[in-house]
């Protein structure tokens, strides 16, 4: 996963900690996982989601984003957010779109070393 090279244990720890997690399991294995930070009011940037590559293309990560999406604590918020590289197909499949105004989006990045 791209996303999750270099990443120190402990800042995945407190990531998890502070954020609304999903997971899928295969009987004791976990083979999937999402979270949310969010403020359950407003805003929800959805993140590290992953399915392990042997359970791939089975429907997971779909069924994993109508879980996501089905939180009834997650109905009223106004905007969600999330970047990825290689899987735009999926979230359209859920009204997910490129932003229509890149413009007015900034990010700071403080560390670059993961």
């Amino acid at each position: 996963m791209y996303w999750c090279k270099n990443i120190p244990i402990e800042v995945v720890k407190k990531s998890i900690e502070h954020s609304l997690v999903y997971g899928i399991y295969a009987k004791k294995d976990q083979i999937g996982f999402a979270r949310l930070i969010t403020d359950y009011a407003t805003f929800a940037y959805l993140a590290d989601v992953f399915v392990i590559n042997q359970y791939r293309g089975k429907g997971l990560s779909k069924w994993l984003m109508e879980c996501i999406l089905d939180n009834p604590e997650l109905k009223t918020l106004r905007t969600w957010m999330l970047k990825t590289k290689d899987a735009h197909g999926l979230y359209a499949q859920f009204g997910f779109i490129r932003t229509k105004t890149p413009e007015r989006v900034m990010e700071l990045k403080l560390i670059e070393s993961y």
